[in-house]
């Protein structure tokens, strides 16, 4: 097999059939030299005529009759083998994915995947785990399945990558403090003490990064926290501030002592991009998996 070109195969089942040089070679689409050429390196590898002239026509020998139906069934089962694509059975896989994702994407998106999938894929197993400072070295390891981060950093990842959703920022203060504010001032916001989430190993607080060059004024931050779920906790009974996604915070009031109100400047809306390994992209079981999570953060933000 390995001096056999298998390409002439396909001659050969054209040639079988058609008996018949230059009809072979227009379906084939080749000159008819090509075919020749191609017929002559039959002969050589069978050691026979195979086809043979009887009067003005081509007739094949005994041994080139006996390859007709062989030929025939090994192109079609290597066209049937070629034309193959991995199959994914939610109810029967058996796969363990890494979701790197903040706390406020688990709380509002990916904690609907997992319920969702408990009946539908019970033997895909999600471990969920913190952004890592190491994004890129992490995706090289293989560490990281699925990585959910803001788009400014997603945008740095030579990764597939997918806008998600798409969300607002809102003002948390504690209820009992804000009773008789309906209305946040420049004033009053920049005179409050502020919690602040802190993004990353490297404590970065990426409010900040773009509040700062914009207004030319800072914060008093009073507190710092590394995950979104501790904002009510850390206002409730302070007159603090804690600037947060709205669709996090709508849960938050639903459960907490803590009044909501529009920050008193113009905000950028955050959009999470879901980025992924280059060798998961084809991945049937990855595939289904993202977009579970596509359909799902569409059903949200509609």
């Amino acid at each position: 097999m390995d001096k056999f070109d298998l390409n002439l195969l396909i001659v050969l089942d054209v040639l079988l059939e058609e008996k018949n040089v230059t009809r072979a070679s227009e379906r084939l689409h080749i000159g008819q030299s090509a075919t020749s050429a191609a017929l002559s390196r039959l002969r050589d590898h069978f050691e026979d005529s195979l086809l043979v002239p009887v009067g003005r026509r081509m007739e094949l020998t005994p041994l080139a009759r006996s390859l007709i139906n062989p030929v025939r069934d090994a192109l079609m089962k290597v066209r049937a083998t070629v034309a193959l694509r991995p199959c994914f059975d939610p109810a029967t896989v058996n796969r363990s994915y890494t979701i790197a994702a903040s706390d406020y994407m688990v709380s509002v998106l990916i904690s609907k995947v997992v319920r969702e999938i408990a009946n539908i894929a019970p033997g895909m197993h999600l471990n969920l785990t913190r952004v890592p400072d190491d994004i890129l070295g992490q995706f090289e390891k293989g560490d990281i399945d699925i990585l959910v981060i803001p788009e400014q950093y997603a945008k740095r990842i030579q990764h597939p990558q997918i806008d998600l959703m798409h969300d607002e920022h809102i003002c948390m203060m504690c209820a009992e403090h804000a009773i008789s504010i309906n209305e946040l001032s420049m004033d009053d916001y920049m005179s409050s003490g502020h919690v602040a989430i802190r993004i990353g190993e490297e404590g970065s607080i990426a409010f900040e990064e773009w509040f700062l060059p914009r207004y030319g004024r800072q914060r008093r931050i009073e507190c710092t926290v590394d995950h979104f779920s501790a904002a009510p906790f850390l206002v409730m009974g302070t007159d603090r501030i804690v600037t947060l996604h709205y669709r996090l915070a709508i849960e938050m009031a639903k459960h907490y002592p803590v009044k909501l109100l529009p920050a008193p400047f113009e905000m950028p809306s955050l959009t999470e991009v879901m980025v992924w390994p280059c060798y998961q992209d084809e991945d049937p079981a990855h595939k289904w998996l993202r977009e579970r999570l596509l359909s799902i953060a569409c059903a949200i933000t509609h």
